[in-house]
């Protein structure tokens, strides 16, 4: 059995959106049973990632991480034809991945105490972002 929704979700400029609720929702409402939630972020510039949902310090170091792995502005980037953010951006998306797979059962994410769902943006002004949730039983 596969069953698949997309959802929508505007963010604000660069940083973490927690979208765990709105996979939460998706597997509530689809037919009961074990499987797997494959999330995946349908664009070049931002990503999808598990990580720490306690500690907001977690999502502000990997900014600063990823700040480092891909820094604005390199004079060594020929991709700028969006701003300083641009090449910047992609790279961030490639390095840190634009999917997540989540086991399931009986309409419940088997998610871990801390683990939460991020859709991280890379862009330094907002965007309105497309998240494909597949649920395979």
């Amino acid at each position: 059995m596969a069953y698949q929704e997309t959802f929508e979700i505007r963010t604000s400029g660069r940083g973490m959106s927690d979208v765990t609720g709105q996979v939460a929702a998706i597997v509530e409402r689809a037919p009961k049973g074990a499987g797997l939630a494959h999330v995946f972020v349908r664009h070049t510039s931002c990503s999808l990632l598990m990580t720490e949902n306690a500690d907001p310090d977690v999502r502000r170091d990997l900014e600063t991480l990823a700040r480092r792995w891909a820094p604005d502005g390199d004079p060594a980037y020929r991709h700028d034809l969006e701003g300083d953010d641009d090449m910047a951006a992609h790279a961030r998306s490639v390095l840190s991945g634009t999917d997540v797979t989540v086991p399931f059962n009986d309409g419940q994410l088997l998610l871990g105490t801390w683990q939460g769902i991020y859709l991280w943006e890379h862009r330094a002004r907002g965007h309105m972002r497309q998240v494909v949730v597949t649920l395979i039983e």
